[in-house]
């Protein structure tokens, strides 16, 4: 696997920004809730493309295809992620054979049972986002692979609540898990090579699973103090402008704490 930062031209209003770019020597089984290419598919790449707080645009899935095509990957044939969060201060972290990537962005934090009619941003989607980029060295069952990302998901909550963030994530999170691919066969998508260690449980308390919450949850610990730390830097900076008679409107402010 390679990763890359690179550039896109558009990030949704005008600005060129960066994107994260992972590709595959040979295709993985990748299941996901991603904006382009999302559920269980074989993916050769994956990108996360950094965007503006006040995107513009409402059509992520077009526009992740446009930044694909211009960064020349085969089309269809990977996921595309989106996020305000600066995607230079990318977290990583591995345990066991397991690596979990993760940009944390949390200006829209949100529990995920809330209240019947609770005010939500009105965009069709915000980029106010947590995303996670899993990959494990064994292929994992269709059941195991929709295991590993519930596993994921409880233990980015479990760094989140550990910070002390008031909720369980935002509106628009998003994770990708991968793991290798089989060649040819009948139970599902590439999942028959019998020549392949195969798990069939990824959940907390299984091996593998156990080994991806770990990760998750390191890598979302760091980007959350990232995030805050970045936050607080940025308070400090807009109470120093607004002492000395200049004026900071809350939109920059917060997109500010997003981008560090």
């Amino acid at each position: 696997m390679e990763l890359d930062q690179l550039e896109h031209h558009d990030d949704g209003a005008g600005q060129r920004r960066p994107v994260l770019v992972w590709r595959f020597a040979t295709p993985v089984r990748m299941i996901s809730s991603a904006v382009l290419g999302g559920g269980l598919i074989h993916g050769e790449w994956i990108i996360n493309a950094e965007v503006a707080l006040d995107y513009r645009r409402d059509d992520p899935a077009v526009h992740l295809g446009e930044i694909a095509t211009r960064l020349g990957l085969p089309a269809g044939a990977g996921a595309g992620l989106m996020t305000a969060a600066d995607t230079r201060q990318m977290s990583s972290a591995g345990d066991g054979g397991v690596r979990c990537d993760a940009t944390v962005g949390l200006s829209y934090p949100t529990w995920a049972a809330a209240p019947d009619g609770l005010s939500l941003p009105e965009a069709r989607w915000r980029p106010g986002t947590v995303n996670l980029v899993c990959m494990l060295p064994v292929r994992l069952s269709d059941a195991a692979l929709v295991n590993a990302v519930i596993t994921a998901t409880e233990a980015k909550t479990q760094a989140l609540l550990d910070a002390g963030m008031p909720g369980t994530g935002t509106a628009s999170d998003a994770v990708v898990v991968c793991c290798p691919d089989g060649a040819e066969g009948a139970e599902g998508p590439g999942d028959t090579d019998s020549s392949q260690p195969r798990a069939v449980y990824c959940g907390p308390r299984s091996q593998w699973g156990a080994r991806l919450a770990r990760a998750v949850h390191a890598a979302v610990t760091d980007g959350t103090a990232r995030y805050a730390a970045a936050a607080a830097a940025a308070t400090a900076t807009a109470t120093a402008t607004a002492t000395n008679g200049t004026t900071t409107c809350g939109e920059p402010l917060r997109e500010t704490m997003e981008r560090r």
